[in-house]
């Protein structure tokens, strides 16, 4: 299924999304940009590095998977967004939180919608059940003023 959203992930998925009530989003394009700009780190099916649960030589995490074994789909839009466009410590400074993060803002190289298509990709890759955890973390999100 990967590439596609079934029809129950993309009523739940792009009914729940600000941004995607008023823009189309381009799975197509979002899995071309994954490939160009986030695989060498997040890997080509989406694996994440070795060892992402602890932190690296550096003292960083590794980049977590994309994919159903990873946490990303524990996490709101608002967040995905801002730790896409932001990078992990320019958005967590956004919060009030120090941290030092290895995942590089985008903001300067990927316009708003090409970071909401590589979004909707990963997305697309997850199971129905994922999907739906994900879009009520997102709509909770939003109801509480957080968009």
């Amino acid at each position: 299924m990967r590439g596609h959203l079934s029809i129950f992930g993309a009523s739940v998925f792009l009914g729940q999304i600000a941004w995607a009530e008023t823009t189309a989003l381009d799975i197509a394009e979002g899995q071309a940009l994954y490939v160009e700009t986030c695989a060498s780190c997040h890997g080509a099916e989406l694996q994440g590095q070795p060892d992402w649960r602890g932190p690296g030589p550096d003292g960083r995490l590794p980049a977590p998977p994309h994919d159903v074994t990873g946490h990303t789909w524990h996490h709101s839009d608002r967040v995905l967004f801002g730790y896409t466009k932001f990078g992990g410590k320019g958005f967590m400074a956004q919060q009030g939180i120090e941290f030092d993060s290895g995942m590089p803002a985008f903001g300067d190289q990927l316009s708003d919608q090409q970071i909401k298509n590589i979004l909707a990709y990963i997305r697309s890759t997850w199971p129905e059940r994922a999907q739906k955890v994900q879009a009520d973390r997102s709509k909770a999100d939003k109801d509480n003023g957080d968009n």
